[in-house]
């Protein structure tokens, strides 16, 4: 017998969120080396469709905040700082 699946609030605003413009998960990781170290050594915003697929790719986004980390480790700046400004550019801004 089947159930009913309820979907969470996070669920609904994921699901009716605005990712455009589109982008590629093979594009993301094409430009994802330019764009985390314009980030991390800059201080460059993340912007345009690179920002709208982050949104809405966890797996992308996970690789994203994964190269940010040992980018400012090797630059010897705040990871946690730069984590969280990251999360800002992408979630919420």
């Amino acid at each position: 017998m089947n159930r009913p699946m309820s979907l969470t609030g996070h669920a609904i605003e994921h699901l009716s969120s605005d990712f455009e413009p589109w982008l590629s998960c093979d594009d993301c990781f094409d430009q994802v080396d330019q764009m985390i170290e314009g980030l991390a050594l800059h201080g460059l915003p993340i912007r345009g469709a690179f920002r709208a697929h982050l949104r809405g790719c966890p797996a992308c986004r996970e690789e994203a905040r994964a190269l940010l980390t040992v980018v400012a480790e090797d630059a010897g700046l705040d990871v946690a700082g730069l984590v969280a400004q990251f999360d800002e550019f992408v979630l919420t801004r």
